[in-house]
């Protein structure tokens, strides 16, 4: 089965701001492109994007994105803190066997998202 879902935004009201918050949590270089009254930073993979644009704002309450961290989601937490990000539900263990780990976390930007990691 290929990925459910295609393409994640994740809206920014400062790129620059949320480009470096996502450079440093991610461990990515990522580029800022501009086209006037929409501004894209994409992330490696065709799978998604930090997008600045009219009528999209960030939101804590709604669709829920998580990112994948693997087996480094200590690592992740702690490079969300340092980069100025919130902790807003610690690492926590998913109650179904196997399931692994998640966290909630607010970006520079005021977006709720997830971690989820292998331990």
């Amino acid at each position: 089965m290929k990925n459910l879902f295609s393409w994640v935004e994740i809206p920014a009201t400062d790129m620059n701001r949320a480009v470096k918050f996502y450079g440093k949590v991610l461990n990515l270089k990522l580029e800022a492109m501009d086209w006037g009254s929409e501004k894209m930073a994409f992330f490696p993979g065709d799978g998604g994007a930090i997008s600045e644009a009219p009528g999209f704002k960030p939101a804590e309450n709604g669709v829920l994105v998580h990112i994948h961290a693997g087996n480094e989601l200590d690592a992740m937490l702690d490079r969300i803190r340092e980069a100025g990000g919130q902790i807003i539900r610690p690492k926590t263990k998913i109650e179904a066997e196997g399931r692994g780990y998640f966290a909630l976390f607010k970006d520079s930007e005021g977006n709720r998202l997830g971690v989820y990691g292998d331990r």
